[in-house]
């Protein structure tokens, strides 16, 4: 299977510093279809965004191209995973009430991707594709966090960033859309946590294998000033831009 893998070489770090999605994300999505019986989460990653439809859902299929994002997915009883492409997926036709795409549909082979949500998609299902930009802590680290995003490791990022940069507005998305509400991410990290989600950066690792060292080594130090005490526990946002078709 060929796919553009930025992720599976550190699909552990991944699951642990990545950071998750809001229950009222999910409670919103559950609520624009008229039945809940299946749910297709198409890129999954480590499946943050499948727990949390599982709640929601009777049954979530969650595919990923990477086996070692789902080796590292997170287990529920209710999300079955496997290993499959965003253009093929071993569901009956019109079977489907939610298609979902968190983070990942910038990646994808679009129209072979629609092709298949057109068919798996019930008469009133819905389909939703979301990302986020970079975080919001305060003032000082948010002003090293974009430089080093934007001119440290800005020309190793693929060329597929530039629809996160965009807020996905620019994204190909050919359903009748509906406007949505505003949301964002939350999380409660220290300094280890924050660096830790800084090297999951897929530009992070490819500025690695292009230089030989770790680019956030020189950031390190003017991070620890901005942030504080490595200890101390600081509200991380992210803004959700999120995109609902039918």
């Amino acid at each position: 299977m060929s796919f553009k893998d930025h992720f599976s070489g550190h699909a552990g770090d991944y699951a642990k510093y990545r950071p998750a999605y809001p229950d009222a994300l999910f409670a919103y999505l559950a609520s624009i279809v008229p039945v809940r019986e299946l749910a297709w989460d198409c890129g999954t990653g480590n499946g943050q965004a499948a727990v949390g439809l599982a709640k929601h859902f009777a049954r979530v299929v969650a595919t990923d191209p990477s086996r070692q994002q789902i080796t590292n997915a997170i287990l529920h009883a209710r999300v079955q995973y496997g290993v499959a492409s965003d253009v093929a997926v071993d569901l009956p036709a019109g079977s489907v009430d939610l298609v979902t795409a968190a983070q990942a549909a910038h990646w994808f082979d679009l129209p072979a991707f629609y092709g298949e949500v057109a068919r798996v998609l019930k008469p009133h299902g819905a389909i939703a594709i979301w990302c986020y930009g970079l975080s919001a802590v305060c003032h000082d680290v948010d002003r090293l966090v974009a430089h080093y995003y934007r001119d440290v490791v800005g020309p190793y990022w693929p060329p597929e960033r530039r629809y996160i940069d965009e807020c996905y507005a620019t994204l190909a998305f050919p359903f009748a859309e509906e406007l949505v509400r505003d949301l964002q991410m939350e999380q409660r990290w220290n300094l280890q946590d924050f660096v830790g989600y800084l090297h999951t950066w897929s530009a992070t690792k490819a500025f690695q294998r292009a230089q030989g060292h770790d680019p956030l080594a020189a950031l390190a130090p003017q991070l620890a000033e901005a942030w504080g005490a490595p200890a101390d526990v600081r509200t991380v946002r992210w803004p959700i831009h999120l995109r609902i078709g039918r």
